[in-house]
């Protein structure tokens, strides 16, 4: 068995999230995000400042305890946020240091789209080439480009309103499956995330970047770093386009067969059931996931 952990995004997030693992010293270290997580409101946990942190906190939680079990991958990635827990089971991060980092980028992201009228969509059963054309027509009403590569036949576009809605409009006029609008709070993975972009950027600088002794396969490249550093993409990563389905072909090809998503719900798994339907999946999100994951991988 060769095994990777992907961990969920913003969008993922429910109410009642990590409770089942309390008591915990990093909940009560953390008051504000434990009891967003334990009782909401949704509307608030949503929101991406609080949103970031939260899922990250309970992320951590969740590696340490497979950490603990003696189950440690021999890859991982995230979609977007994910990424964050990811540096963090490869060992980048302190568990301090990601939740703070998290409450960061989700405070620059939210301020560096405040104001400005968005909205992101799915499109479902288009191919990538026209989809790009499509954004490219469009993006004389602004700015609008596909910021994630999901999963065969899921893409998701993003930009200012106008110009999604008119990529919309043309995508239905040549026979997308279906185009669902999504519940976020900015135009994630575009380019009008250059001021979080630079934020964090600063911010970096003040940051120790421990060795990764996992190898952590990266949303803006679909594959392991090569000559950039991990906090350059990091930068980039706000403000581009997120390769996941890439990303899961490249753990697959490195001879990974069994993969665990992390996070509440199951929405990556269902990303690489379509990616590919052999791969070996598990989910965790609460204790019970997680005493049957470990007892399925340690075959009891």
């Amino acid at each position: 068995m060769k095994l990777g952990i992907i961990y969920a995004g913003q969008g993922s997030q429910v109410v009642g999230m990590g409770k089942s693992f309390y008591p915990r010293e990093i909940f009560d270290q953390n008051e504000d995000l434990k009891e967003l997580c334990f009782n909401g409101p949704l509307e608030k946990l949503s929101y991406t400042p609080y949103t970031q942190p939260c899922m990250v906190m309970v992320a951590t939680i969740i590696t340490d305890l497979l950490k603990e079990q003696g189950i440690v991958p021999d890859y991982t990635a995230g979609l977007s946020l994910g990424e964050y827990s990811a540096l963090y089971c490869a060992g980048v991060f302190e568990r301090k240091q990601v939740i703070d980092l998290a409450r960061f980028r989700g405070k620059v992201m939210q301020e560096a789209v405040s104001g400005i009228e968005s909205e992101m969509i799915a499109v479902l059963g288009m191919k990538e080439e026209l989809l790009q054309d499509l954004c490219h027509q469009a993006s004389s009403l602004g700015v609008v480009s596909i910021s994630n590569y999901n999963c065969p036949g899921q893409l998701v576009v993003a930009g200012e309103k106008k110009a999604v809605e008119k990529v919309k409009e043309l995508a239905l006029e040549n026979k997308a499956r279906r185009v669902i609008s999504l519940n976020t709070s900015g135009p994630f993975h575009t380019s009008l995330l250059k001021e979080a972009s630079l934020a964090l950027k600063e911010r970096f600088k003040k940051e120790t970047f421990h060795e990764m002794k996992i190898p952590v396969i990266f949303n803006t490249l679909g594959h392991e770093i090569e000559d950039q550093s991990i906090p350059e993409i990091l930068e980039k990563q706000v403000m581009s386009s997120v390769y996941f389905e890439k990303s899961i072909r490249y753990m697959i090809d490195q001879g990974v067969d069994t993969i665990i998503e992390v996070g509440p719900g199951k929405v990556l798994s269902g990303f690489v059931r379509k990616i590919d339907r052999s791969i070996q999946l598990y989910q965790i999100e609460d204790m019970e996931s997680l005493k049957k994951t470990v007892k399925a991988l340690k075959g009891e």
